[in-house]
């Protein structure tokens, strides 16, 4: 018996069999056996009246966007497999991420501070052997999503909302001015938007099988016995390369114990660890981290899960009339696990943009495209994740990633908040990159030449291409803000136009100063 199961066995709600069950669909993701399901069709048919406007699939980030369409005056239904409710363990964010909630007015002022169940300061950033950077107010707040989503749910059913829950997606078929949508009953509406996440039935049609480029493994715990601590971890390492990977650790006060996690990248490599084994390094290595004898611990809850992340996102619908959102749409940086502040940051952009899209009928695909568009400023981080990962029988100095990561945040550091607080919220921005860059290059030549044999010629050539479409993305939203207000052309001229303003402008990480 494994130390994992010996302590899960005693955590409430049977931890162990989630566990895995999740190693099960780890592993036909390696294996590649994991079904390709066939959910959506097309008809040259038209449906005529349409229920809804808009038909949202998957209820925990879905009920963000769907409440949001709901105050804009539109029809909509949420479909939910389970019963849509927060799960206990709470949401890590910061502030200004919260702040869409109050500008859509999907919450007052006392109902978001009601959400907040922990808050902390400061933060550590820390690598083996390196020097610790103490940053406040980035990622420092803890939401309640039990209280967030059943206060958004009242909301949406108030506002005229529907929602269907213990229902789950069956299928949709495409017609040329709507999708009837099997969920239980046939539904129809203009749109489909779908938050069903990393596995939605959609989005696995539409990789066909293909096998993720990368993959953020994470286990933790929530357990109360730590000594007082109000201080939290973002990133930690203090171990060389174990296993082909690069552990990190993160760390922070919750409202019913201490929040610890150990993440890695890595690939999807038929010979890589499973999540018993990590949770078991996990459990191996928590008392050095903590300076705590696992004896006094109580768990509380347990945490796992893996993230996949491919170089081609956002995804594109390669059909009308249906749109990717949340982690569906893989529009979130491939460093972070969740899509739940990538949702937020995109929210008055996605919101607005469908709201325009529903008036102008512009529900085509080449039009749905541009409400998730490449942003050259999630692309360049594709190397950044690269060089905190060891492929499989690959050979890299035990210490490599520490000293390089312990080199970029000491010259982050040394240039201030206006370069380490973006990244340390995954905003990149061409400026900010730039100065990080040259003066760690500087500071540190010899680690950085390292990386080149590590991430290899072609991954670099490719991070240059995205390197310069960042720096171009700057000028073009510079530009693209003098014509904010532009207001000549057809409805649909405008929805491109705006789109394509918004993409200059999150692309180039614009919207972080905003």
């Amino acid at each position: 018996m494994t130390l994992t199961s010996q302590i899960l066995a005693n955590v409430p709600g049977n931890p162990l069999e989630g566990l895995r069950r999740a190693d099960r669909l780890w592993e036909s993701v390696k294996q590649r056996s994991l079904s390709v399901p066939q959910v959506v069709d097309t008809s040259d048919t038209r449906l005529g009246e349409t229920e809804w406007d808009a038909i949202v699939c998957g209820g925990t980030l879905g009920i963000l966007i769907g409440l949001a369409l709901v105050r804009q005056g539109w029809r909509v239904l949420l479909v939910e497999r389970g019963v849509l409710r927060g799960r206990d363990q709470e949401w890590n964010i910061s502030r200004k991420e919260l702040e869409v909630f109050l500008e859509l007015e999907l919450l007052t002022e006392g109902e978001l501070e009601r959400a907040i169940a922990t808050t902390y300061n400061p933060a550590r950033v820390s690598f083996l052997e390196g020097p610790e950077i103490w940053v406040r107010d980035i990622l420092n707040i803890g939401v309640d999503p039990v209280f967030l989503l059943e206060t958004l749910k009242q909301k949406f059913l108030a506002a005229g909302g529907k929602l269907l829950e213990n229902t789950a997606f069956e299928g949709a078929v495409v017609h040329p001015d709507g999708v009837c949508v099997q969920a239980g009953d046939k539904l129809t509406a203009r749109l489909l938007l779908d938050g069903m996440g990393h596995f939605s039935p959609i989005v696995r049609q539409v990789r066909q099988g293909r096998k993720p480029d990368a993959i953020c493994m994470v286990v933790g715990s929530c357990a109360t016995g730590f000594d007082r601590n109000e201080t939290g971890d973002l990133m930690v390492s203090f171990t060389p390369i174990q296993n082909q990977c690069q552990y990190f650790w993160e760390a922070f006060p919750a409202r019913d114990g201490r929040t610890t996690y150990l993440f890695t990248y890595l690939d999807a490599h038929r010979d890589r660890f499973s999540l018993e084994f990590f949770f078991d390094e996990y459990l191996r290595l928590l008392p050095e981290y903590q300076d705590v004898n696992l004896a006094q611990l109580q768990l509380q809850r347990a945490l796992f899960g893996f993230f996949p992340s491919y170089r081609q996102s956002p995804l594109r619908s390669p059909w009308n009339r249906i749109l990717p959102i949340g982690d569906s749409s893989s529009s979130q940086s491939p460093l972070s696990f969740g899509g739940f502040g990538a949702m937020l940051r995109h929210l008055s952009r996605l919101s607005g943009g469908i709201d325009e899209a529903l008036r102008g009928d512009t529900l085509d695909r080449k039009s749905l495209a541009l409400l998730q568009p490449y942003q050259p400023n999630l692309s360049v981080t594709w190397l950044f994740q690269q060089t905190m990962s060891v492929g499989v029988g690959q050979k890299v100095s035990p210490n490599a990633i520490n000293e390089l990561l312990g080199a970029v945040f000491a010259a982050m550091s040394e240039l201030g908040d206006p370069v380490l607080r973006p990244f340390l919220q995954d905003v990149i921005q061409f400026g900010t990159l730039s100065q990080a860059l040259f003066k760690t290059a500087i500071n540190s030549p010899l680690v950085v030449t390292k990386i080149i044999p590590q991430v290899g010629l072609p991954s670099l050539l490719d991070w240059m291409r995205h390197y310069w479409a960042l720096g171009a993305y700057r000028g073009l939203s510079a530009v693209g803000e003098r014509l904010e207000n532009w207001q000549g052309g057809s409805p649909q001229q405008q929805y491109y136009i705006r789109r394509w303003l918004e993409a200059w402008q999150y692309g180039s990480g614009g919207d972080y100063s905003r």
